[in-house]
């Protein structure tokens, strides 16, 4: 317990800096008194201002708290209760045990809702903030490159980049490809991993996008919706010589990019399997090889779904009767490819005959031999060269110049997100822990909103610290919109700037200096160690922007005074 005395200390600065006739003030006894209540602060490294001001704000309140004996209260649920309810009772169960100045002026509350990915459970609950910690778009968002393969051949491969949630999941991968790519709503996408020329695994829409290394492939496959109740084909390849015996096939020489697509469970005929590869070919059929009249598949090349597909691979249309398939047994020996079942390594086990067990394992994996003859018929460029999902130093001049502002900011920190795997949420339905989707809306906002730009990022792989310029209102920062609910009823909530700290540097080193307004002389003056001088209110927008200090402008904005008051009395009442 500190018992006042960090706020005797810190009054104590504030008289001494308001002092007439004093140039600079070194503040020893206050650092002295804080690093004894906060041992992380001792001796002269350079510290977070960020994580100092947390613990100043902390420890002012509980020497300040006007509640000297703390109740027990019993946390309730929302039992279905309408927010404004909940949202007041949590606030009152807040101010009966934490009643202080600092709450007056400092503290909101916020809402957050957690949903349960498989039951829908909706819990909310209402907290105190003391700031927002606010993540810089660069640091929440994250480019990736996929390429979209058709698995029914109406299309050629197409690399998308797109943008995603950083700590997003495979998901919102699937739902960005969907809208870049125009998927069909008869369509759906399977996110796959291509590593040495085969599919190294698949992607379950709730898996993390973080698993995924920016040098990995990344490929996604357009399927017919529900295509879990089908038999999936993946397709390998490898260059062959016509003089290799079949025997010595291994997956040493695999090429290209692994292409699959569905045929129905019943229809595994040597027919069936060739019609359905044969059509996922056709895209990359070249221009002019067969002559006019001529065919890979005699006249038509059934594949699935009923499309047969044309002459020239590229115009199709509906209709395989059965006659069609019967037609198509046997003139499959005349295609000009051969087709092995093989496992999962790209091994050939045995040749895809008309009697003959085909489902080596599910899915089922074909080996398709790629000779001089199959390289004049197709096209194997496209499926060469797969790109990374990231490139250092690959992103649009616009995306470089595109500006960010502190509502975008505002936007990606009350963004909906799942929970880490190390924080996920226990339902109370399904008795699990599971990895629910959370969402923050600002609820109440206080007096004196406290914003901080989180320029430093850590991660298992690598820190950083972000330079990016961040372009804040200095006047009419209006955050109605985001203030689900407000004790003035309609009123709006405009904010006005009063204070920057800024810092320069990197992760291993900086320094610190400060932007501050008067608001009795409506002038900003630069703070830079013992230096002070006057400046331009545009010169405190940088992208050293470290911590924003606003103050409300509205009809229930505060004097400044009010906010830190440097009293004689006061100091020497805690002092007694």
């Amino acid at each position: 317990m500190m018992q006042g005395e960090l706020a005797v200390a810190f009054a104590e600065l504030l008289r001494k800096l308001w002092t007439a006739g004093r140039t600079s003030v070194p503040p020893r006894a206050f650092k002295s008194k804080l690093s004894r209540f906060a041992p992380q602060f001792s001796g002269y490294n350079q510290h977070d201002s960020q994580e100092l001001l947390a613990f100043l704000l902390d420890g002012l309140h509980e020497d300040l708290n006007r509640v000297k004996k703390k109740p027990y209260i019993e946390a309730k649920d929302a039992d279905d209760r309408p927010d404004e309810e909940f949202a007041e009772e949590c606030w009152n169960y807040h101010k009966a045990r934490n009643d202080s100045i600092i709450v007056d002026k400092f503290q909101g509350q916020y809402k957050s809702t957690l949903v349960c990915p498989e039951c829908n459970k909706i819990s909310v609950t209402f907290d105190p903030f003391m700031y927002l910690s606010l993540p810089l778009p660069s640091t929440v968002t994250r480019m990736m490159t996929v390429t979209v393969f058709s698995g029914t051949g109406d299309s050629l491969p197409m690399p998308y980049t797109v943008t995603v949630p950083k700590n997003g999941v495979c998901r919102d991968l699937c739902k960005a490809l969907s809208d870049a790519c125009c998927l069909k709503e008869s369509e759906t996408l399977l996110l796959g991993e291509v590593y040495d020329y085969r599919i190294y695994r698949y992607f379950s829409p709730l898996e993390l996008l973080h698993i995924i290394k920016d040098g990995d492939q990344l490929v996604a496959y357009k399927l017919p919706a529900g295509h879990e109740k089908l038999l999936r084909i993946e397709i390998l390849h490898r260059n062959v010589d016509r003089f290799t015996p079949e025997p010595q096939f291994n997956a040493r020489k695999l090429i290209g990019s692994p292409l699959v697509t569905c045929i129905p469970n019943d229809s595994t005929r040597k027919a069936d399997i060739y019609a359905a590869v044969s059509a996922v070919l056709a895209p990359f059929v070249r221009a002019k090889v067969h002559a006019p009249g001529e065919s890979l598949l005699n006249g038509s090349r059934p594949s699935l779904d009923g499309i047969v597909l044309k002459d020239n691979g590229a115009s199709c249309e509906k209709g395989l009767s059965t006659s069609n398939v019967d037609e198509a047994t046997s003139d499959a020996e005349f295609l000009p490819f051969k087709l092995y079942l093989s496992d999962d390594k790209g091994h050939i086990r045995n040749p895809v005959e008309e009697d003959s067990d085909h489902v080596f394992g599910l899915p089922m994996r074909l080996l398709m031999g790629w000779s001089d003859k199959e390289h004049e018929i197709y096209n194997l460029k496209y499926m060469d060269d797969l790109p990374d999902v990231f490139k250092p130093g690959f992103m649009s001049k616009k995306t470089r110049q595109e500006a960010v502002n502190l509502f975008s900011c505002l936007d990606a920190f009350l963004k909906d997100e799942p929970l880490g795997p190390d924080d996920m949420w226990y339902c109370p339905c399904c008795k699990e822990h599971r990895q629910a989707s959370k969402k923050l809306d600002l609820w109440r906002l206080p007096e004196i909103l406290v914003v901080h730009l989180k320029r430093f990022s850590y991660s298992r792989y690598m820190k950083n610290k972000l330079d990016t310029f961040v372009n804040f209102p200095i006047h009419d920062l209006d955050m109605t919109k985001y203030a689900k609910h407000t004790s003035g009823g309609d009123q709006p909530h405009i904010y006005e700037l009063y204070a920057v700290i800024n810092h320069y540097g990197g992760l291993g080193g900086g320094h610190y200096s400060a932007y501050a307004k008067l608001i009795e002389e409506d002038s900003w003056y630069h703070f830079d160690d013992s230096h002070v001088s006057t400046v331009n209110e545009e010169e405190t927008r940088t992208s050293a922007a470290y911590l924003l200090f606003y103050r409300r402008v509205d009809g229930n904005s505060c004097a400044m005074a009010d906010v830190v008051p440097v009293d004689t009395h006061m100091v020497d009442s805690l002092e007694a």
